[in-house]
């Protein structure tokens, strides 16, 4: 998405959130981690989303230097070169404080607190080893392991000491860039994230433990069997779960998974922010690249509208990167445009008629 000049919905701009997508080795392929929102949660609540949250100003604070070091220096502690900023305009910078950690590094800091609060998963490395080239398992939480989680969700920076507690640091080379989604215009006022999706392979899963509070259940699926349980109504997932649920199905393997995201490590991520399109019986979120995806500031902060049906507006167009919502659990996929930065795109993806 290449989205011109600086967007700030409401007076308080974008909320940075990360989330990270957990692959587990499985003995047919891979599963991933989904976790179910508690129904009283006013964002998403009831969807099975992957572990994430927001950005807290702990994530990215001075004091974490002193643990990465002396074994990974600053200021990438041994990421790698960063990755080109890709499409910058919408959200760039905003909910950014004066961080001491880059903002990636910041992120996956913020990513894999999450994953400690919402489902007891510590993604940690033994401070002074070196990062694994191939999917390790995640650190084996420790046994006072509910008491430490609720301090730290009361002060996200006691996630630092618990690190230094346990002689480890997060381990954000395991965590590889992905996708990042801005949440599109509903109403004026509502919620707004830009969010930063990464993508983290482990060689077996851990266990998962649900704090029974922001998040109240835990399933690994498949992406197959997380698109069936969708369409049979047993689970629910937002647009851009679905969206990255589908594209993992390209991948056979945990190792074909995880030797793509080395692959295109280097070429950076994409943001999104959809637009929605209202029709006569359903409704459409266009990404960068369909047609009717127009660059304007005006349409990211409105829902457009028409009176025709959504059979229709599929008939008369030929560029497609969208997403057509039929009803809360029927969503088709339609790419006809060429994916960007070695990624990857789903394949078409369209629901039967016996479920419209």
């Amino acid at each position: 998405m290449s989205v011109s000049g600086p967007l700030r919905p409401g007076p308080g701009g974008w909320r940075r959130a990360a989330t990270v997508v957990l692959a587990a080795g499985w003995p047919e392929g891979f599963r991933l981690l989904l976790l179910r929102r508690a129904a009283g949660q006013a964002f998403l609540p009831g969807a099975h989303v992957f572990p994430g949250g927001v950005l807290d100003a702990a994530d990215g604070a001075a004091d974490w230097l002193g643990l990465f070091s002396p074994h990974h220096g600053p200021p990438r502690f041994g990421l790698g070169p960063a990755p080109p900023a890709v499409d910058e305009g919408a959200g760039a910078g905003a909910g950014e404080g004066a961080a001491a950690l880059p903002d990636d590094v910041a992120l996956r800091i913020c990513a894999i607190r999450e994953a400690f609060e919402e489902a007891g998963v510590l993604l940690l490395r033994r401070r002074g080893c070196a990062p694994a080239l191939v999917p390790a398992p995640a650190l084996r939480a420790p046994p006072d392991l509910a008491s430490w989680r609720a301090r730290v969700r009361r002060d996200p920076r006691l996630f630092l000491r618990l690190c230094a507690q346990l002689d480890c640091t997060p381990d954000i080379w395991a965590l590889r860039g992905w996708s990042a989604w801005l949440t599109p215009f509903s109403r004026p006022g509502g919620r707004r994230f830009d969010t930063a999706f990464f993508l983290c392979c482990l060689s077996e899963p851990p266990p998962v433990h649900p704090d029974l509070a922001e998040v109240v259940d835990s399933q690994w699926s498949s992406p197959s069997e997380a698109t069936k349980s969708f369409i049979s109504k047993e689970i629910w997932l937002a647009p851009p779960q679905f969206y990255e649920i589908r594209r993992l199905e390209n991948f056979a393997s945990l190792s074909d998974l995880h030797k793509f995201c080395l692959d295109r490590a280097l070429e950076g991520t994409e943001r999104w922010l959809p637009i929605t399109f209202s029709t006569a019986d359903g409704m459409l979120q266009l990404l960068p690249g369909d047609e009717l995806y127009v660059e304007d500031s005006d349409n990211f902060e409105k829902v457009l509208s028409t009176e025709k049906k959504t059979e229709e507006i599929m008939k008369e167009g030929k560029t497609f990167h969208r997403i057509v919502i039929h009803s809360r659990h029927v969503y088709d996929i339609h790419v006809t445009v060429q994916a960007k930065y070695k990624h990857v795109y789903p394949k078409n993806f369209v629901v039967q008629k016996s479920h419209l």
